[in-house]
């Protein structure tokens, strides 16, 4: 069955040196109208996440957020989406630590840099708008405030911030950064949803 996620299977392996034609033969069936690359899973997660708090569905607008498995990886994916390949448009989000892959590819394949970016990562970004306290209050709220004692004792976190230590513990437990990315993305009102994250979803 044609569908998104296949897609996103396809152009991957394309990007790995798979074949390229499953890929167009998808862009073309579904269509594909738009891809938005991102680092990972959490930022699909959270990225498809403010979109249904739009009420958008983006799978079902034909735009496909695809994880690259690392900002490393974006001029791969750059080259076979964009002019060079499969010529749809191109958005991404990104931290502000891989400003210059994403700068470098967009400008490698001729494109204008439409692309977002996090002050410093995208957890900091959700931190900042929601505050730590509420932050805090999500965490209890999942069953996860023992946890997060238990890591701010830790000697490391000690000399941290509160916010310092939401976004470190945000990141220590695989499968947590993608739980949490839905989960605070979920709880902002629209008023305070983070310029890159706005701004993206208007681009798309």
């Amino acid at each position: 069955m044609a569908d998104m996620r296949s897609f996103r299977d396809a152009i991957t392996s394309w990007a790995w040196g798979g074949p390229a034609a499953p890929a167009y033969e998808l862009a073309t069936l579904l269509p594909v109208r738009g891809i938005v690359l991102v680092e990972g899973p959490s930022d699909v997660a959270a990225v498809d996440a403010l979109a249904h708090g739009y009420g958008r569905d983006l799978a079902e607008e034909e735009i496909c957020v695809l994880a690259m498995g690392g900002a490393m990886n974006v001029a791969r994916f750059v080259d076979r989406a964009g002019p060079k390949g499969l010529n749809v448009q191109l958005t991404g989000l990104c931290d502000e630590g891989e400003r210059g892959y994403f700068a470098r590819a967009w400008a490698r394949a001729g494109l204008e840099p439409d692309f977002f970016v996090c002050d410093v990562d995208l957890e900091d970004e959700l931190i900042r708008a929601l505050g730590v306290e509420q932050v805090t209050e999500l965490v209890r709220q999942q069953g996860d405030l023992r946890p997060l004692l238990t890591f701010q004792s830790q000697p490391a976190q000690r000399e941290r911030s509160t916010h310092q230590q939401l976004r470190r513990f945000i990141g220590t437990k695989k499968g947590r950064k993608i739980h949490y990315g839905t989960v605070l993305v979920e709880a902002l009102p629209h008023e305070l949803v983070p310029p890159p994250l706005r701004d993206l979803i208007d681009f798309v």
